[in-house]
């Protein structure tokens, strides 16, 4: 044992691993005992560690306990006994960290002793898993397991029901895969009751292939997209109804706030022209909202100041440059109610719900742990982000494998010409040969001239999960040809067939160098499992993606100097090193670009969990009153406020103006003048009109019973927050869409997008006062009360909404400098960033 840790020297992570070589021993100085111990004695010990925990002894001091009580059920029910660098990485799990363990050494198994052990306190533990077929999978095979020792198992899947979703969540131990968990996430924060929620609060999740879910999904924020149903209809309508009203007989404006509003008179008018009884009944919020957006679109704002009209598009005039920003549209109705203003074709509205990356939701967890067979290069990362070292665990038996140099051929073509060549060799021998290939395009094309060759093999792209882990399963066998994208078949063992050891054990052929070094070695790491015999080899041309990229040009002019033939090849250290440094530096503005998507979603993430805490207390709430009475308070201090500056006398202060916005939002029985207001500070102003306020909230609690009025609350106050909250998410992706741009004015776009992101959630959280109050105080409370969803949303990841944009230079007439702020938005100059 010692021998093997010896292996990992000059790691930071040495000395931990020397500490938990030390509870490795322990664990296994108690197999004999637990070997005496009966089944139905081994089950106890499940309850007895879970009286234990409650009692408040830590799950650390029951480790070496509960892993060889977990050790000795494994050997039982899955005749299937932990080694002990399986243990130690299973500590590292334990411990929050990625416990990096080679293809082939049995993660799976070393996975369950974490789980065991943290499922111990009643909180639910989450396996992760990157398809649905493993999820499955082991949940099926490990479930036996964690079933044995007395634990309840749940599996997540796509296409549950909300009851299913529930029982699934509310097990022990539940296997899911991590777009099922985001989402899950997503729609919990968008119930309408608490008992539609799925999830319990989160708390210890096991990421298996922890890099590809936590490093390569990293840029694919998990959506909800949905259309909000609005009749384009209402805004022609609307349009008609607003054109004939007049300037203070019918609405009042506001020059100061650019607030409008219907007056008294204009009201009247409106339930006329549309046959209704109460336009702030319920039931009319979507004409009421049209009609504002509409009286909005017609005096707020001008043509030609606030926007243009070009080509029969809205296009938004930029206040403070005077631009044009093409492609940004005005939230929440009001770009449609300046279409049919214009008399322009009114578009749907179509808006991003919910989001999330797997980066802010992973990091929700109380604790996060992680396995893979490689994720050493991108350590720093782990750390950064998600606060985890990388422990990398030595393999039970010493790596038999051959890792030979890569083959660089002059062109493409003559590197495809060698790569089929070899194949056909391999197969004729009968050793089995695994082809890696970066895209589905080469695999393609390799499968085209091994057709042509008639030789057997098997096309794996990822398409079907199930197909996919047959066929890797069977990629060991004699005379097997299996042609892969890399990424392709993780999470299962490639076992050899019989005599394939005697003839070298499988062949891993690289058709292209990928652009990170991890996937490279997850492909060689197919190869040589539990040590195996095996061999690995990269084939290259000076026309891959790569080595163009990378300095292929003097490489190639070498080529040329020797007098080479296309068809031969170079072999050398020194070119696969130069590959490798070519890597480095993609991963790393790979990790630079990961980092600038989770700072500008960090903005968002500060806002996102306002939000969300804010609507729990609304749900759990028995009586938002109290809450209901501050948002009106915070609002009549913001009019008072707004039109008493303390820079003008009295007699200057615009008390219409105050009266106008009480009387149209606040007021129905109570009256208000400026006589009253008059000769009074401020403070007494606010005051007087929040007793009135209270006042006629105190009339309309009396007509109905206490219930419904909450119901009422609940109903006004989730229905305002959802659909206000959803424009903002709007807002702040069209925000973020066009914030590199002030990297040309020398500001850093990140601030700019946090500062501008800032003041839209105030303005935002402002905008909710103002609608509930009104709309507490304005509506009438229905007998029959219902919750509504403001809009439908259908989940999708980025990827399929829209291609995420590549990073380059704009061209439009302009280039880029070397040293003008780079276009991408990251605020370093072009020289050092996307022109490195």
């Amino acid at each position: 044992m010692l021998g093997l840790l010896k292996k990992v020297i000059g790691d930071p992570s040495q000395r931990q691993l020397k500490k938990n070589e030390k509870l490795v021993e322990e664990i296994e100085a108690l197999a004999s005992e637990m070997k005496l111990k009966s089944d139905h004695e081994l089950q106890q010990k499940t309850a007895d560690f879970k009286n234990r925990y409650e009692r408040g002894e830590s799950l650390d001091s029951m480790l070496v306990e509960a892993y060889a009580v977990i050790r000795e059920a494994s050997t039982r029910v899955l005749k299937m006994t932990p080694y002990p660098v399986q243990l130690l990485g299973a500590i590292a799990l334990h411990q929050g960290n990625i416990a990096e363990m080679k293809t082939g050494e049995g993660k799976t198994l070393v996975g369950t002793l974490p789980v065991y052990l943290n499922a111990i306190t009643g909180k639910g533990v989450h396996v992760v898993t990157v398809n649905e077929y493993l999820a499955r999978r082991d949940c099926e095979m490990m479930g036996e397991l964690f079933q044995f020792l007395g634990l309840t198992v749940g599996l997540n899947q796509s296409g549950l029901s909300k009851e299913e979703k529930q029982e699934a969540y509310a097990a022990d131990v539940t296997y899911s895969t991590n777009n099922e968990l985001g989402f899950d996430y997503l729609r919990d924060n968008m119930v309408l009751y608490k008992e539609q929620m799925v999830q319990r609060p989160l708390h210890f999740a096991l990421v298996d292939e922890v890099d590809s879910i936590l490093v390569d999904e990293a840029r694919t924020p998990l959506i909800i997209s949905g259309s909000v149903e609005r009749s384009t209809q209402l805004y022609q309508q609307a349009n008609q109804f607003i054109r004939v009203m007049k300037k203070e007989e019918d609405y009042t404006y506001d020059e100061k706030t650019k607030n409008v509003q219907l007056t008294e008179e204009g009201v009247n008018k409106a339930e006329r022209a549309f046959g209704i009884e109460n336009l702030f009944d319920q039931k009319h919020v979507q004409l009421n909202h049209h009609l504002n957006q509409s009286l909005k679109a017609h005096v707020v704002m001008l043509r030609d100041t606030d926007y243009v009209v070009e080509e029969g598009e809205v296009v938004i005039v930029d206040q403070f440059t005077g631009r044009l920003m093409k492609g940004r549209r005005y939230s929440d109705g009001l770009h449609q109610a300046i279409e049919a203003k214009e008399g322009l074709q009114i578009h749907k509205e179509s808006m991003t719900l919910a989001s999330i990356t797997f980066q802010n939701y992973f990091r929700r967890y109380q604790k996060l742990a992680g396995m893979t067979g490689t994720a050493k290069t991108e350590e720093e990362e782990f750390r950064n982000i998600y606060g985890m070292d990388v422990m990398v665990i030595p393999t039970n038996k010493p790596i038999a494998r051959d890792d030979r140099a890569d083959l660089i051929y002059k062109t493409m073509e003559a590197k495809f010409r060698a790569v089929v060549k070899e194949i056909e060799e391999l197969h004729k021998k009968g050793q089995p040969v695994l082809v890696g290939t970066v895209s589905v395009d080469t695999s393609e094309l390799v499968a085209t001239m091994l057709k042509k060759r008639k030789i057997p093999h098997h096309v794996l792209n990822a398409k079907n999960h199930e197909r996919e882990a047959e066929i890797i399963e069977n990629a060991g066998q004699k005379g097997a040809v299996t042609i892969a994208t890399n990424m392709a078949g993780r999470g299962t063992d490639i076992k050899l067939g019989e005599g394939v050891k005697e003839l070298g054990g499988l062949h891993v052929l690289g058709t292209e160098r990928h652009e990170s070094r991890r996937i490279d070695n997850q492909l060689r790491g197919r190869s040589g499992r539990q040590g195996d015999p095996g061999s690995t080899q990269f084939y290259l041309s000076m026309e891959d993606e790569l080595m163009r990229r990378f300095g292929s040009d003097n490489m190639r002019s070498m080529m040329e100097r020797l007098g080479m033939e296309e068809d031969q090849p170079i072999e050398s250290k020194l070119v696969s090193r130069a590959v490798e440094t070519a890597q480095k530096r993609v991963e790393g503005n790979n990790f630079d670009a990961r980092k600038q998507i989770l700072q500008y979603d960090d903005v968002m993430r500060e806002q996102r969990e306002i939000i969300y805490k804010q609507r729990m207390e609304v749900l759990e709430s028995e009586n938002l009153r109290s809450i209901v009475e501050n948002m009106i308070k915070s609002v009549i201090e913001r009019t008072v406020g707004l039109h008493t500056p303390e820079t003008e006398v009295p007699e200057d202060w615009d008390l219409t103006a105050i009266v106008n916005y009480i009387k149209g939002n606040l007021l129905v029985e109570e009256d208000l003048t400026e006589a009253e207001l008059k000769g009074k500070d401020p403070e007494e102003m606010i005051e007087l009109i929040i007793e009135k306020v209270t006042s006629d909230y105190n009339k309309k609690e009396e007509s109905f019973t206490p219930e419904h009025m909450r119901e009422f609350e609940k109903v006004i106050m989730l229905r305002t927050v959802d659909r206000k909250w959803m424009n903002h998410i709007d807002q702040m992706d069209q925000l973020r869409q066009g914030i590199h741009l002030r990297a040309y004015g020398q500001n850093d776009p990140l601030r700019e997008y946090r500062f501008e992101g800032y003041e839209m959630f105030e303005a935002m959280i402002a905008s909710i006062e103002e609608e509930v109050s009104m709309y507490i105080m304005k509506a009438q409370v229905q007998q029959n009360l219902e919750r509504q969803k403001v809009a439908e949303g259908k989940a999708v990841q980025q990827s399929e909404k829209q291609e995420p944009k590549k990073k380059m230079p704009i061209r439009k007439g302009t280039t880029v400098g070397r040293n003008d702020p780079c276009t991408c938005g990251s605020g370093k100059k072009y020289k050092h960033c996307c022109g490195s």
